[in-house]
């Protein structure tokens, strides 16, 4: 019998870890033990973080990774157009479109890398807030000169210096210890991450500012997706969805939820000119534009609409 590992970026107290661990235990009971899972919380670990668990993914030292699009761009560009800010409406749209032709376009494009994307499996985190440790962000005029933490990905940063922001990419495993030694002053995550990572101990202010979407892509190498029997792989792609499906339930209303919680520990917040952001972006769509390419950009479009 051979165990597999599934890395994630998240603390072992998150609700991404309880579904993915309920999800490999779920999928061990339908195969009667032939494929069995070890779920790993922010990565096993590693040192690297996210990006050197991607690298030990595509060379096949971690057969399952769940990753978002921002920081999957670094070996598959188009990957990062599931950050593309203020692209969805709300949850519901995002998924559309996730588990539609756009999202088999994307799982085509990472096949091309060595990565099997299981459709349907995109797992929640949520829309993106901004969350400061003394500046209260009320409109894109206040991002001026804020110090503030992003994923490795390009659009990330692109989008924050667009908006007169100073962003440094910091891997997730050490944004709290620089938030607290005052290194960076803010932070952008959904509400879920703020809350299992303890954000709320060094930060603020929370800004409601629905800025990008981000969610969890379940990916498998390839190679050994392709080495598992093919009634494995229906097992484990039927229930994955089908967790998927659940976890996203659960998270979008946490998410909501939390803003209640979140108060009660002290934190503050605010309402944003969301307008005054979007009117900064026109510069920043035609750049990515011509990154992605008129025809993946085209292709989304068709489903969210005019971007820029």
């Amino acid at each position: 019998m051979t165990i597999y590992r599934q890395f994630h970026n998240q603390p072992e107290s998150s609700p991404l870890h309880r579904w993915l661990s309920e999800m490999w235990s779920a999928v061990s009971a339908e195969t009667d033990g032939l494929v069995q899972v070890r779920v790993c919380p922010q990565n096993d670990g590693i040192p690297g973080g996210d990006p050197a668990a991607l690298e030990m993914l595509l060379a096949g030292g971690v057969e399952f990774f769940t990753l978002m699009g921002g920081l999957l761009g670094a070996v598959v560009p188009v990957a990062e157009m599931q950050g593309l800010p203020y692209a969805f409406h709300d949850h519901a749209h995002v998924f559309a479109v996730m588990d539609g032709e756009f999202g088999d376009f994307l799982r085509r494009e990472m096949a091309g890398k060595g990565i099997y994307c299981l459709r349907r499996a995109t797992f929640e985190n949520g829309f993106r807030q901004i969350t400061t440790r003394t500046r209260v962000i009320r409109h894109a005029d206040d991002l001026a000169g804020l110090t503030i933490r992003t994923p490795a990905g390009r659009l990330f940063l692109d989008f924050f210096e667009t908006l007169g922001a100073l962003p440094t990419a910091i891997n997730l495993d050490h944004v709290h210890g620089a938030l607290r030694t005052g290194a960076i002053e803010a932070q952008e995550n959904a509400l879920v991450v703020t809350e299992f990572n303890r954000f709320w101990e060094v930060q603020q202010y929370v800004s409601l500012t629905n800025h990008m979407w981000s969610g969890f892509n379940l990916l498998a190498n390839l190679e050994a997706w392709q080495a598992l029997p093919r009634d494995a792989q229906v097992v484990i792609e039927r229930v994955a969805a089908s967790f998927a499906r659940r976890q996203r339930s659960d998270t979008d209303m946490l998410n909501r939820d939390l803003a209640g919680r979140l108060a009660g520990r002290g934190m503050i917040f605010n309402q944003v000119d969301t307008a005054s952001f979007r009117r900064r972006l026109g510069p920043f769509y035609a750049r990515w534009r011509k990154i992605f390419g008129p025809s993946a950009w085209s292709l989304l479009e068709a489903e969210v609409g005019p971007l820029g």
